[in-house]
């Protein structure tokens, strides 16, 4: 039996490999399993718990949609739209932040992280949108959600809201409990220029990431620069643990190829990384170039993306709708 998936990308522009390794790749084969109905939502509402400029804003959302549609997200099967087109997300979010509670939110990691020293000056939108976030998923009775470490807690707090929910107003079964979807066989894809940190558009040297609007020369030039070490390639996967960025590099490539650890090690064991770096370079632009060629070609057709958005929102209402007008009911409007 087929899952109903839900998955949200912000649009903060200069979406890297990072990016589509941890997210973007496994959506694309999500998506490709006739069997799965998928949402794929722009989580525009989500971007604004921190300053945007609300042009930059407005060519993001497209550039996600670009980049969907590029990676091989095929609009006419899936639903692609922006989360603040269908008002159904953000009533949810209000009603539910009446069923969650504050000591659960207050356990939320990624809120002190983001916050910093100063809480007190953070916004309300940034310590509550993890409420928003179970909105945005249970509107659609999703079964299956993608999610990286850093989201694991947020839907099980999601989970959380829809059993208390559904036990206040002793509906059983009303909101589904979703399970997390973690990719298999996955490394985390790190700075090129450091391996201790994680890749970022926020870095300030472009060498530091693949971006997928990079094309192949640029790609070829930032993998020979990539730092390294001094030693040969490694043999075995406990040497990985003190080597940072070879152990970077290997992931890249074990992530892009299929391939585990160990026969990424074997393949290249004791070579030199110039011998390694030519084989990653060949196949990051095989893999990337493509897609970059494709965002630009996209981005070019405004009218299209648009339609897309539009044509998604549409049908995107139409189930967040009819799910909101049962909460409604129960809750007693």
């Amino acid at each position: 039996m087929g899952k109903k998936i839900f998955s949200g990308v912000q649009p903060t522009g200069n979406l890297h490999l990072g990016n589509y390794l941890g997210a973007i790749k496994n959506f694309v084969n999500l998506s490709n399993d006739n069997e799965n109905e998928c949402v794929f939502c722009v989580v525009d509402l989500h971007a604004i718990t921190i300053n945007q400029k609300p042009k930059e804003l407005r060519e993001n959302i497209l550039e996600t949609v670009a980049t969907f549609i590029a990676s091989g997200i095929d609009p006419k099967k899936n639903i692609i739209f922006n989360q603040s087109q269908v008002s159904a997300h953000s009533e949810a979010a209000w009603i539910l932040s009446c069923t969650a509670r504050m000591g659960w939110l207050n356990r939320m990691t990624q809120f002190k992280e983001k916050a910093g020293q100063d809480k007190e000056k953070a916004s309300i939108g940034l310590y509550s949108y993890p409420v928003l976030m179970a909105a945005d998923i249970l509107l659609y009775d999703a079964t299956h959600v993608p999610v990286g470490d850093d989201q694991k807690q947020h839907l099980e707090l999601c989970r959380d809201i829809a059993q208390k929910f559904n036990n206040d107003f002793k509906v059983e079964d009303f909101f589904k409990t979703p399970e997390p979807l973690i990719q298999k066989e996955f490394s985390r894809i790190m700075s090129l220029k450091d391996g201790l940190k994680k890749m970022s558009k926020s870095e300030l040297s472009d060498l530091s990431r693949i971006n997928l609007t990079d094309e192949k020369d640029v790609i070829i030039n930032k993998i020979k620069k990539a730092k390294t070490d001094t030693m040969p390639m490694p043999q075995s996967i406990d040497e990985l643990k003190k080597r940072p960025e070879a152990k970077n590099l290997i992931g890249i490539y074990s992530s892009l190829t299929g391939n585990t650890l160990e026969k990424s090690i074997n393949n290249f064991s004791g070579k030199n990384f110039s011998e390694f770096k030519k084989v990653l370079s060949e196949i990051l632009v095989s893999k990337i170039d493509p897609i970059s060629l494709e965002i630009k070609k996209l981005l070019n057709e405004k009218s299209y993306l648009n339609k897309t958005l539009s044509e998604g929102c549409e049908k995107a209402s139409d189930i967040a709708s009819k799910k909101l007008k049962k909460i409604h009911e129960i809750v007693g409007f």
